[in-house]
């Protein structure tokens, strides 16, 4: 984008350049050529919102305009002729207000001006909250809040033309598998995402083309998930749309010929020298953190999605977990808000998120995990009231118990399991996501300086007692799985690890969930990256690091030994061969690139690395490293500030902080030393 003079940026109604993208996002989906939208309610941009800014000048100044839609001008209440592109001030006090409407794209505006640019000091209102007495003067107004933004910094840069960027990739092999070479079979050497490229076209017809993850499925015309068919002509032809693949099969009618099948990578741009990194003495866990980063970056575009090839939606659930990882890894906090916006979407409130309960209680806490990571409170101040409508939403859906079950039209989700579980009634697993969530609602609400409504804190004390006392099991030792009314006595991970992770338990309760479910081998196993997440990162709080390095090899290590190029949606090692592939009762519905599997990036970063803020901002951090059983490790942590750097040995840890942060400690070898930004500190262990 070209650089403007000043600082202005386009500006927009805050969460709506955001909801309108993700309207194209989401329905980029299609399923053997059929369009397949999302299951819940979509929502779209204010048609037409008003810009406010008040200002005082000195001297004369002049403003210049461009808008995306048509607008109008204001100059202390009174409007201006047409569309003005520019606009000269005089000295003194003034009110400009542009009202900018627009039906197909999301209403911005850009104004270069050296004392009022568009930035964060603008306002904007959707309502019209105006009445007109019978002196023909204009009363009330609306409510005005900050605008939003992103990096759109030149007139010519207009919101609605984002696109992400691409560049040319070459297959790796190329082979005739069908009569006369009219089927022609690329592979692209690993999982990738883009566009499809025929060069050289010889002759005119209709190309059909199928996509596969695996060489199986690009070869399978009659199940592949995804496929196209084009009109082609003579010379070079583009896709018109982004698929995921690493094979693709090329069928071309009689008498047309290709020279040169490729691609176009599209991505999300990265900084990689404020990424963070993982090294250690295994080269198997090193590649599977390599593999780990690469699964993220193919899943981090406009949003932070599932996975590329089936759904390529946005799912609360996938989302909280990406967020996670990403702050361990590229820490593009520009991307964990877009994809928390968009998935909140407008009121009124008629769903949960993605109509999954579960799902909303992650989207409450994914947001104070984001102000931990990050510090950045405007951010709060942007999302309270849109938190605040949608626990109204689950407040009134609560039981006699107060506690949040699944209604006629909801998914209770939990996930995806290969053992009998039914989710009926109350499920504890639930019960402690709501309470996380009305905690986060606890600190949120001070955070924005709000008063009054419902005791968020006072009512999550009560659940978790409700909890403790209904589902606890002294006999068992653990959590039950639902009261629905009577209880069901099954015992599963989820509700214990949770409670693990939210420290709902104490120290010897703790040790009774580890050794009677955590490490009881008549509790069914977790067979997916998305709840293992959980799993290995409650042990690692009860300081199992070890354990969860030889979990991560064998798990993770043993997609990579099927041949995986990035990580899958879910992985069973009591499955062989093609049996992999298979999910959803499709030979090839499950995703082999998918947010969740990507998890050891953030258990390496926070568990083995040990950083961890303490406080918003990395105002006060932690390095407590492990290194779980390796020789040594050393990698960085990307901050605000820059990153932070752990090495560790047999004999030794260092830290190298960056300037700015704020104050830090590191823990090992039973000591606990100051470390300052800027500088390096060592303990011989």
């Amino acid at each position: 984008m070209a650089k403007t003079s000043d600082k202005a940026l386009w500006i927009w109604y805050p969460g709506d350049f955001e909801i309108w993208l993700g309207n194209i996002f989401n329905n980029r989906r299609t399923e053997r050529g059929a369009m397949f939208p999302p299951f819940w309610k979509q929502d779209s941009h204010w048609p037409c919102v008003e810009f406010l800014r008040r200002v005082e000048l000195d001297r004369p100044e002049t403003i210049h305009i461009w808008a995306e839609g048509r607008f109008s001008l204001k100059i202390d209440d009174k409007l201006q002729f047409g569309e003005p592109a520019s606009y000269t001030l005089p000295a003194g006090k003034h009110s400009v207000s542009i009202k900018v409407w627009n039906q197909a794209t999301p209403p911005a505006l850009f104004v270069q001006s050296e004392s009022l640019p568009t930035d964060a000091r603008w306002t904007v209102t959707y309502e019209d909250k105006i009445w007109i007495d019978e002196n023909g003067v204009a009363h009330g107004s609306g409510i005005y809040l900050r605008p939003g933004s992103w990096d759109f910094d030149s007139p010519e840069a207009r919101p609605s033309l984002f696109r992400l960027p691409c560049e040319p990739r070459k297959a790796v092999s190329c082979e005739n598998v069908g009569k006369g070479g009219r089927s022609i079979l690329v592979d692209f050497g690993k999982e990738t995402f883009g566009y499809l490229v025929l060069r050289g076209v010889k002759g005119r017809g209709r190309v059909d083309v199928f996509y596969g993850e695996s060489r199986p499925e690009a070869m399978d015309r009659e199940y592949c998930e995804t496929l196209d068919r084009f009109e082609v002509g003579e010379g070079d032809f583009t896709a018109p749309d982004s698929k995921a693949f690493r094979y693709v099969m090329v069928d071309l009618p009689e008498g047309m010929g290709v020279e040169e099948i490729s691609m176009l990578y599209e991505y999300l741009p990265q900084d990689g020298s404020r990424s963070g990194s993982f090294e250690c003495s295994d080269p198997e866990v090193n590649e599977i953190w390599k593999v780990g980063a690469y699964t993220m970056d193919l899943t981090t575009r406009e949003f932070m999605m599932d996975g590329i090839k089936r759904d390529r939606w946005t799912w609360s659930g996938d989302a909280i977990q990406s967020y996670l990882m990403n702050y361990y890894l590229r820490f593009d906090s520009a991307a964990v808000k877009r994809t928390i916006r968009q998935l909140r979407g407008k009121g009124p409130v008629t769903s949960h998120v993605n109509t999954i309960l579960d799902y909303t209680f992650y989207w409450f806490n994914s947001i104070y995990d984001y102000y931990l990571y990050t510090g950045d409170i405007e951010f709060i101040h942007e999302m309270y009231p849109k938190m605040e409508e949608l626990m109204e939403y689950v407040l009134g859906r609560l039981d006699a118990n107060s506690f949040a079950t699944g209604c006629s039209d909801d998914w209770v989700f939990v996930d995806w399991v290969d053992f009998p579980m039914h989710k009926r009634g109350s499920l504890c697993f639930e019960q402690l996501l709501f309470i996380k969530s009305l905690e986060t609602m606890d600190i949120c609400r001070k955070l924005a300086g709000k008063e009054g409504g419902p005791d968020y804190g006072g009512l999550a004390r009560k659940v978790l007692s409700r909890v403790r006392k209904t589902f606890w099991s002294p006999e068992a030792h653990a959590f039950m799985h639902a009261l629905e009314p009577e209880l069901n006595p099954q015992v599963t991970k989820f509700p214990n690890m949770f409670a693990i992770l939210y420290g709902y338990v104490g120290k010897k309760r703790r040790q009774e969930i580890l050794r009677h479910v955590m490490h009881n081998p008549a509790v069914p196993e977790i067979n997916t990256p998305y709840m293992r997440f959980y799993e290995l990162e409650a042990l690692c709080r009860c300081g199992l690091q070890d354990e969860v390095m030889e979990t991560i090899r064998s798990y993770w290590g043993g997609m990579l030994k099927e041949g995986a190029t990035s990580f899958w949606e879910k992985y069973n090692p009591e499955m062989h061969g093609d049996e992999h592939l298979t999910m959803y009762g499709r030979p090839y519905g499950k995703s082999l690139c998918h947010a969740w599997g990507a998890s050891p990036i953030y258990l390496l970063g926070r568990y083995s690395l040990g950083v961890e803020p303490l406080s918003p901002g990395y105002r006060t951090w932690q390095v407590k490293p492990s290194r779980g059983g390796l020789e040594w490790i050393k990698g960085d942590v990307p901050t605000p500030f820059g990153k932070i750097h752990v090495e560790m040995d047999g004999s030794h840890v260092s830290v190298t902080a960056p300037e700015g942060i704020g104050e830090g400690v590191l823990i090992a070898g039973g000591r606990k030393v100051p470390v300052k930004p800027g500088e390096t500190t060592s303990i011989r262990t």
